[in-house]
């Protein structure tokens, strides 16, 4: 992050503006929003500019810029084509420790403007920090477009009912819950629609029912469970139901598989968890979960537990739904795009074809103990795919009992390594090779076997910037290794 994005109030704090050009009259337009206490420093002013200074909304000093100027200055702007001007304007304000920006410089510049979408009190900024002005202003015509105008006046009206719903709701979460079904419900409509008198009655119409519902529930106090899948990692593929339902969450049990991209986008006063688990190292066992799902949701609090790819896919979903159910817990279940999809799919891989795989079957290398034994003839047969999670540890075994059980050493295998995230990779080999591109492939990885495996560097377009590079195998001294 280049810059902390901050709302700063400037009413009636000074504020000096160095150019009295064009552009100097934009911002100017914009400060004088903001109720700053304005000082134009220029010798001469632009045509709007001198309409502002002739109704006295700003002080005008029809001199060159010295430093004195920066007395006593909260923030100042340099708006000139002079770059030698607007550089000693820097410099200086730098060495007072004054916020400064400099238009179209963005080196010269320790605070900057962003593209704004006002819909006073709310307001969303949009900025690139100076490096494409472009496409902010895109980005900010969507967002324009998305956003309604009657949310100031929404906002106006909850400012004044925050404190009459603070005194009338103690918790938190009654709170939360009430503006959510304010903002979503009839209250919201009426507001469109210019009843903004009803409106009001409608907020104390629903205020009543809250409190009213909430007494009638004090004894059986009880919370619910949703279980999200996350999805591979990258944050775009979080559906949008999963994504409503971890913003609305009191707290948010996760594990390691979840990247920290879509953990942001978790509601911030939410609490966050982790009760992950790694191979040989687990840091929070299963009972502990389980119990710890159980104790919050009998606090009577919205419960998420946010799993990597599908809850119900290698996940224990069902066993922590279980659980819940035997507690008498509230539950529902938001699917989510699984390991084997997402990251076959960005690595250019189809998990079936005409010509290579009639089938997939999804197998985990981590069994529980004196669990049942896989059917390894069944699946050493050809023309299927076997996608494999947790299969890093055992990858030597699945090789051997898959070669002894009749699949071809030389079968197209890929190991996907952080499936879908940025630092993906794409490890590809054979059969025989396995145990080797596996330990050598970044976690979490994904184990594909099957003839699907060699269509990757016809179809991989993840990050196809990457390099290409060969890698020498110990067993054979051969270059048989891709990493992409």
């Amino acid at each position: 992050m280049d810059y902390l994005p901050l709302f700063v109030e400037l009413k009636a704090r000074a504020v000096l503006l160095v150019g009295g050009g064009e552009v100097a009259a934009r911002k100017a337009s914009l400060l004088l929003r903001a109720g700053a206490a304005l000082t134009v420093v220029a010798p001469e002013l632009h045509p709007e500019l001198q309409l502002r200074q002739q109704k006295e909304e700003f002080a005008w000093l029809q001199e060159a810029f010295h430093i004195g100027h920066l007395d006593g200055v909260f923030l100042v702007i340099a708006a000139t084509d002079d770059r030698h001007l607007n550089q000693s304007v820097f410099a200086e304000a730098n060495r007072r420790a004054i916020l400064v920006n400099v238009v179209d410089d963005q080196s010269l510049c320790s605070a900057i403007f962003p593209s704004i979408i006002d819909r006073s009190p709310i307001m969303v900024a949009v900025s690139s920090g100076g490096k494409s002005p472009v496409l902010t202003r895109l980005l900010r015509e969507k967002l324009e477009s998305l956003l309604p105008f009657h949310l100031g006046a929404m906002a106006e009206i909850a400012g004044r009912w925050r404190e009459r719903v603070k005194l009338n709701l103690a918790s938190l979460r009654q709170r939360r819950y009430f503006w959510e079904q304010a903002f979503r419900g009839r209250f919201a409509t009426l507001v469109a629609n210019g009843q903004l008198q009803q409106a009001e009655e409608r907020l104390n119409q629903q205020l009543l029912d809250q409190q009213l519902s909430d007494e009638q529930q004090q004894t059986s106090k009880q919370g619910e469970l949703a279980l999200v899948g996350a999805g591979p990692g990258d944050p775009g593929l979080l559906t949008l139901k999963g994504l409503q339902v971890i913003q609305q969450a009191d707290v948010v049990l996760y594990d390691h598989l979840v990247s920290e991209e879509i953990l942001e986008l978790v509601r911030r006063d939410a609490d966050k968890i982790c009760v992950g688990k790694r191979a040989g190292n687990h840091s929070f066992a299963q009972e502990e979960t389980n119990a710890l799902i159980v104790r919050l949701a009998q606090q009577g609090k919205k419960v998420v537990r946010l799993k990597g790819g599908d809850p119900f896919i290698f996940g224990r979903g069902g066993e922590e739904l279980q659980v819940a159910a035997s507690a008498g817990i509230p539950f529902q279940v938001v699917p989510g795009i699984t390991a084997a999809i997402g990251a076959s799919a960005y690595a250019g891989i189809p998990l079936t074809h005409r010509e290579h795989s009639q089938s997939i079957t999804f197998i985990t290398g981590h069994c529980r103990e004196n669990g049942n034994e896989l059917d390894w003839p069944a699946l050493a047969r050809a023309q299927q795919t076997l996608a494999i999670y947790m299969g890093v540890i055992k990858s030597a075994l699945i090789s051997q009992n898959l070669i002894s059980h009749g699949r071809d050493a030389n079968t197209p295998v890929a190991v996907i390594g952080c499936g879908t995230r940025s630092e993906q990779q794409v490890l590809t080999g054979t059969l025989s090779e396995l145990e080797w591109l596996a330990q050598n492939a970044p976690s979490p990885a994904l184990l594909v076997i099957g003839e699907v495996a060699q269509l990757h560097h016809q179809l991989a377009w993840f990050g196809q910037q990457s390099a290409v590079t060969a890698k020498q195998h110990p067993a054979n001294n051969s270059a048989v290794v891709d990493i992409a």
